[in-house]
């Protein structure tokens, strides 16, 4: 595997888990796959799990681990070509690129959506530079549109967790102060379209995500009706996605806020989310801290989701 940015790269989903169930019972057993090589982490937008857990994962595959803020102790960068540099940006990115790479084996890039150009941001222009003009192998640390690292981590914590073998799986707007990108709701409906549960998606009407992401899922209005016997609720807060309101808030309606009411309608749910999270907001205290929450052991797995697709990229090189 040379790229990573969704589901596609991983292959056979259900030997992708396998392997990264493994590599989670042997953290430390493929450190000579890394011996020598340099992970660059390149940062535009603010992280914590992503920044540790990518690190921990190159750590734990004996890498070398470099991370670049771009907005703090690096020139401002240009991303776009044809524009006359006579602002507050040094440097343009087709230069920065091929000169980062020289430093490195692998770069992994976080850059979330702007907001200012839906065709900018669905492009994936940024991660898309790199993949081109680097010459290394390239993986998402999120990125306008997607958070598979994000997602591969959910889906191994429900492989973990379900008590079935085909659970059901609600992925659920929402309320939020500010936009938020689709990045992580579309990779996790993108993995979730793929793995073997019953998925269902539900959100106010106008927060119809990209249906190269939701495909066959069902959407449903009605959260109550949605969360009705679910297994697993993942609440996640975004941004609409259908013109003319790209990245807009559309609704603040705290009745789709994750209370204990609401998880009563369930099956017993595993209360999921990617973390940081508005308290309630998008949940309330008591849901958060009740046994049934697994946001802890979820946040955790980003560092063996991260690893898995370290490793498969060092073993292609």
């Amino acid at each position: 595997m040379r790229y990573y940015t969704g589901v596609k790269d991983l292959g056979n989903l259900d030997e992708a888990v396998k392997e990264a169930l493994e590599v989670k019972k042997n953290r430390f057993g493929y450190k000579h796959l890394g011996e020598n090589k340099t992970l660059l982490m390149v940062f535009f937008n603010s992280s914590l799990r992503t920044r540790l857990s990518t690190q921990k994962a190159g750590m734990n595959l004996g890498m070398n681990t470099m991370v670049l803020d771009v907005n703090q102790g690096a020139w401002k960068l240009e991303t776009e070509r044809g524009v006359v540099m006579d602002g507050d940006k040094s440097e343009h990115l087709l230069e920065a690129i091929p000169v980062m790479a020289s430093y490195c084996d692998v770069i992994g890039v976080r850059s979330f959506a702007r907001f200012e150009s839906k065709e900018f941001d669905y492009q994936e222009t940024i991660i898309n530079q790199f993949i081109k003009y680097s010459g290394k192998p390239v993986f998402s640390m999120e990125s306008a549109t997607c958070h598979p690292l994000q997602a591969f981590a959910d889906l191994i914590t429900i492989e973990e967790y379900k008590k079935t073998d085909r659970p059901k799986v609600v992925l659920t707007w929402a309320p939020h102060p500010k936009a938020l990108p689709q990045a992580v709701p579309n990779s996790f409906a993108d993995f979730m379209n793929e793995a073997n549960v019953d998925f269902v998606i539900t959100h106010p009407k106008g927060y119809e995500l990209d249906e190269q992401f939701v495909r066959g899922a069902k959407v449903e209005y009605d959260q109550d009706k949605a969360l009705a016997g679910a297994d697993f609720v993942y609440a996640k807060n975004w941004s609409a996605f259908q013109d003319p309101n790209y990245g807009k808030i559309l609704s603040t309606d705290m009745s789709w806020t994750i209370t204990t009411e609401k998880m009563a309608l369930t099956n017993n749910a595993f209360f999921m989310h990617c973390l940081p999270v508005r308290r309630n907001m998008i949940v309330s205290d008591d849901v958060i801290e009740s046994p049934q929450s697994i946001v802890i052991p979820e946040a955790a797995n980003r560092e063996i989701s991260a690893q898995t697709v370290l490793k498969r990229i060092l073993e292609s090189l």
